[in-house]
């Protein structure tokens, strides 16, 4: 099943963070790494040099987050949540009983939530998110979760994100 991008919606807020996140990877982070990687390299054999494995290691993870930044921002939708909270969409945080067991988690993109949020997050393109995308208030769904099990929810609670 191949899930084909979708615009993600991310409050100004978020959006500036990662812009300038991604601004300081590209540039000054690019540039520390690449120097410490030519310094490792001086030291000599790069077989047994730890420093140059991993700064190259740190480089690998500096251009994956690059590549994560970029793809989120260029299909980024921003603005403020939806105002209607009547049925689940992006940008919404539900209250839901998922097999029985109440959950709260947000429908949408980590990257709004602040990293010190314990807040779940499901993207749109997850099981659950593809789910109960549109459910009103009150519905109730069924899904297939990746280990084959079906798994029931109840929608119980639809509001629009706040930071």
């Amino acid at each position: 099943m191949s899930h084909s991008i979708t615009e993600t919606w991310l409050t100004q807020e978020a959006f500036d963070r990662r812009t300038a996140e991604l601004e300081q990877l590209s540039g000054a982070g690019r540039s520390e790494i690449a120097k410490k990687i030519e310094a490792a390299r001086e030291e000599g054999d790069l077989k047994e040099n730890g420093g140059y494995h991993a700064a190259k290691e740190e480089q690998g993870k500096i251009e994956a987050r690059i590549r994560v930044l970029t793809e989120l921002l260029r299909h980024a939708k921003v603005g403020d949540a939806p105002e209607s909270a009547d049925a689940v969409a992006s940008g919404m945080v539900v209250t839901a009983r998922i097999q029985g067991d109440e959950e709260v988690f947000l429908i949408g993109s980590r990257e709004i939530v602040d990293a010190d949020s314990d807040l779940s997050v499901y993207s749109e393109g997850s099981p659950l998110g593809e789910a109960i995308l549109g459910l009103k208030v009150g519905g109730k769904t069924t899904y297939i979760a990746p280990n084959g099990k079906e798994i029931t929810v109840h929608v119980d609670k639809v509001e629009p994100y706040r930071i």
